[in-house]
């Protein structure tokens, strides 16, 4: 029989992801795959031996009723009996052992499954975060990467332990009844195909119903979380968000509750139609039994061994059906792991020189984000000399913020080029370049850890308890806040631990902007960094910050324009576009849209 192509295809690619599976498990722990592997080996053969002791005895006793010298069968009896019991009692001990192994194997597996996750995430770009099909194809991979390796291991084990069983079992009937024996396989068969069959039906359901599911997550995380607190609250949308959420999780229990009714109707059907065909095999063996063919303890081994059988051929086709089962969904992880960066790292990449003459250029810069047909960048010229303060101003949308993403790398030009000191910033190992610029975006992060670990962050090069992290602290303003906490320095942040201090928007700014000077960089960004500070603390922050950038180059965007004053150059976008550039006197005397907003804002301190 020939298999098609697409068929092949597919098979090749169940060995293989199975494979990587068991990879990924012996990577974790080799040492206690091994141990379960022989406790394996153990736990299938120890079995038959108490089968056929049991034999043994049931006719040991038949033969000693009817023995004059009752005394001397009976000890042989007992000792068969102690015989059976030593070996019951390795069989619990082995499952004991066996019960602990798996428990912490499965414990280290799933260790090793976050760092993998962790890592991957970690590696994919910032594209991947801003593409809704990326959380689908991470919410799968998370639902998925934490069990089914331990899943598969779980089930290759019991296939194989079943396989033992039934081999040797199998013999055994059909050795005695190879009909009957052939009845007890055929009975069992149809249950596999029944759950090969729902398998890949709720594997598409749920591949197919992956947004939805990860909506109904989203308003549950906004139900909880402290971000949204304050607005669900105020605006009363706890009910609304609720109920949305029970909508969706009503549609999804729907769905998923038909396809199990399903297979429970079917498997219902299958199943009884086994049980009637095994016990009226068991029938035929019993009557030959009565007329003499069999003796007592055959009937009582063979029952035994016909349960055993049943059982672990329903084991090897449970197993076979969960392996297919896995792998299905196993390919939602390695669909998450093969991502690939879109940013690409340089074969041989070239140090990072110093900023002296050439500085930063940006030559013909277009930039298009992947998801949308918005064109983020177009045309974008400019150079920043070495110690230069250079300032990004426009409206929200006009391309600031994406102009940065692209200097630091978190995305490369559709058009044209970015030069450091004349190399192509592609040309440099992204690791190396980002160490060179130190950013504050103004969606900064708010790290629920302690004050210190929240400015160390900054360059965690330096020793935690370094002296220029409280130095950071002071140029941002932010050691009054920090020394005024119950434990200073070691104070955790943020409402979400025990002991935690929250602080005000204007305070977590003060952080963030500490955790920007504390990176020892040659270029240093500061996006909207003064947003949330009042008048007084602005103009101490951003005197300390000229301080700072006597032998750096800074950039700095902000929507007050009497911040940018200070800057060596003004760069004034829209829609993606430069439109003015110059200093700030001259941006005045050109008159054009700097000057009108400039006036605009100026109005209200009048």
């Amino acid at each position: 029989m020939t298999v098609s192509p697409y068929k092949l295809k597919h098979k090749i690619q169940g060995a293989l992801r199975l494979n990587r599976a068991l990879q990924l498990v012996w990577q974790s722990s080799p040492t206690w795959t091994i141990t379960r592997i022989t406790l394996l080996i153990v736990q299938s053969t120890l079995p038959l031996l108490s089968l056929y002791l049991m034999k043994v005895i049931v006719d040991a006793v038949s033969t000693a009723i009817a023995s004059p010298n009752k005394q001397t069968a009976f000890q042989q009896i007992a000792l068969l009996i102690a015989l059976t019991g030593t070996v019951n009692l390795i069989i619990a001990l082995c499952n004991s052992i066996t019960e602990l192994v798996n428990t912490t194997q499965a414990e280290i597996i799933t260790d090793h499954m976050y760092g993998i996750v962790h890592a991957k995430a970690i590696e994919v770009d910032l594209e991947y975060y801003e593409n809704s099909q990326y959380h689908d194809t991470l919410q799968r991979a998370q639902q998925e990467a934490y069990f089914r390796p331990t899943h598969i291991l779980n089930s290759l084990l019991q296939l194989s332990e079943n396989t033992i069983s039934l081999v040797a079992i199998a013999g055994l009937l059909f050795w005695f009844h190879w009909e009957v024996a052939a009845i007890m396989f055929v009975a069992t068969v149809p249950g596999l195909f029944v759950r090969l069959k729902y398998a890949g039906e709720m594997y598409h359901w749920k591949r197919k119903r992956t947004a939805t599911q990860r909506k109904a997550y989203y308003l549950d995380w906004m139900l909880t979380n402290s971000l949204h607190a304050k607005e669900i609250r105020l605006f009363d949308l706890g009910s609304l968000f609720s109920r949305r959420f029970r909508q969706l999780k009503k549609q999804l229990y729907r769905e998923s509750l038909a396809i199990s009714q399903r297979t429970a109707v079917t498997g219902l059907v299958v199943q009884a139609s086994a049980t009637l065909a095994v016990y009226g095999s068991y029938g035929i063996i019993a009557y030959q039994t009565v007329q003499g063919t069999f003796t007592l303890g055959d009937l009582i081994m063979y029952y035994q061994a016909f349960q055993r059988g049943q059982s672990a051929l329903q084991g090897v086709l449970g197993s076979v059906a969960g392996l297919y089962e896995d792998n299905l969904f196993l390919s939602n992880l390695h669909e998450f792991l093969d991502l690939k960066p879109k940013v690409v790292e340089p074969l041989h990449p070239l140090p990072i020189p110093q900023l002296q003459q050439k500085g930063i250029q940006f030559e013909g810069v277009s930039f298009q984000y992947p998801t949308s047909d918005r064109q983020g960048l177009k045309d974008i010229s400019l150079t920043i000399r070495p110690g230069e303060v250079v300032a990004l101003v426009g409206e929200n949308g006009a391309g600031k913020t994406t102009l940065i993403k692209l200097l630091c790398r978190l995305y490369d030009p559709t058009e044209g080029s970015i030069t450091f000191e004349g190399d192509d910033l592609r040309s440099f190992a992204t690791t190396d370049l980002r160490r060179q610029i130190s950013v504050i975006f103004q969606d900064y992060a708010k790290y629920h850890l302690t004050a210190k670990e929240n400015i160390w962050f900054g360059n965690i090069d330096l020793s935690p308890d370094d002296k220029q992290i409280e130095d950071a602290a002071y140029k941002a303003g932010a050691d009054d806040v920090i020394t005024r906490l119950p434990n200073s320095y070691d104070t955790i942040l943020g409402s979400w631990f025990a002991d935690g201090e929250e602080l005000s928007i204007g305070q977590w700014q003060k952080v963030a902007l500490a955790r920007a000077f504390l990176r020892n960089a040659q270029i240093l960004v500061l996006d909207e960094p003064t947003s949330a500070l009042d008048a007084k603390a602005e103009e101490e922050v951003f005197q300390k910050f000229r301080q700072l950038v006597t032998d750096r180059m800074a950039i700095l965007i902000s929507h007050r324009l009497s911040n940018v004053k200070m800057a060596d150059r003004i760069y004034v976008m829209a829609n993606g576009s430069i439109v003015e550039s110059g200093t700030h006197e001259e941006l005045m005397q050109l008159g054009g849209s700097y000057a009108h907003l400039f006036e605009t804002q100026a109005q209200h301190y009048r």
